[in-house]
């Protein structure tokens, strides 16, 4: 019984530190001439709270003229300013582009199985999308809407691209978490394990595998798939996943590019491949990338 009560502690424990790594860096945005940032918060139905998100949008709005909107989703241990603070991403808003970066805490943008109040999918793809089109001139068709994600924000990207494939016509990933569902664990990594749980649902579970990008891209019309734009550091262990994940969209023809650049997981290896991602998102939105 003692045995059992300290695993469970110990497993509490472990949940609540993995869950509370969160950035606590100052804000530090960088923010290109002529570029406007504005930081909003709104109420969302699907989570029960205010929640922030910051936007970028670029000087001398149209007054009637709607712009494509891009949403940029963070890495876990990051937040909404992330994007700002450690890339130059601000500079492609001068381009014609409004950017979105909302707060998904260490939720992987999903709807968490294990605690049903947190949807946090429902929340960025119904309640943020509306939110952002009524504030702000942004465009309200799938042409006009894009989606860009890093690592855990990476792996969200994708399961919406197969799950909301309506919502986007362009999705970039930069070396996205793609192996999370089927990720193996040991006791050292008891609370990753139990969080993963927590979102995803058991393994096997019907759950799980309605969040795992692998098993969804088996039944999807790859017609209807947005334009995936993958990317991976060299020297970084998502790698293999990714390449291999890459694979599967030219086995199932959906209509990807996959990228490497020298580097691991981390802003570097990001900041190498946002050029090469922004130019054929502008390329896919119909706009000039000079």
């Amino acid at each position: 019984m003692h045995i059992a009560r300290r695993f469970c502690l110990i497993l509490v424990a472990s949940f609540f530190l993995s869950s509370c790594h969160h950035s606590s860096s100052p804000d530090h945005p960088r923010i290109a001439p002529g570029v406007t940032m504005q930081d909003v918060t709104f109420y969302s139905a699907s989570l029960a709270r205010q929640m922030p998100y910051r936007v970028l949008f670029p000087p001398n709005l149209p007054p009637t003229e709607r712009l494509p909107v891009v949403y940029l989703l963070h890495g876990g241990g990051n937040d909404f300013r992330a994007w700002s603070n450690d890339s130059d991403v601000s500079r492609y808003a001068l381009k014609g582009l409004i950017f979105v970066m909302p707060e998904g805490d260490e939720s992987y943008f999903m709807n968490e199985v294990g605690s049903p109040r947190e949807k946090y999918e429902d929340y960025i793809t119904k309640d943020l999308v509306a939110d952002v089109e009524n504030r702000f001139p942004a465009r309200t068709d799938r042409a006009g809407r894009a989606i860009i994600g890093i690592s855990m924000g990476g792996f969200a990207a994708v399961k919406y691209a197969f799950s909301h494939p309506e919502l986007f016509a362009f999705v970039g990933a930069l070396s996205p978490s793609i192996d999370v569902p089927f990720r193996h664990y040991n006791l050292r990594r008891l609370g990753q394990w139990w969080k993963f749980r927590t979102i995803f649902g058991p393994a096997g579970s019907e759950e799980r595998a309605a969040r795992d990008p692998s098993t969804l891209i088996r039944t999807a019309n790859a017609q209807a798939i947005p334009f995936i734009y993958l990317t991976a550091g060299r020297q970084e262990p998502l790698l293999g996943p990714d390449r291999q994940f890459a694979a599967l969209l030219k086995r199932y023809g959906i209509n990807y590019e996959f990228h490497t650049e020298p580097g691991g997981h981390d802003w570097s290896q990001w900041n190498a491949q946002i050029p090469g991602c922004f130019t054929s998102l502008l390329q896919h939105l119909g706009m000039s990338a000079n």
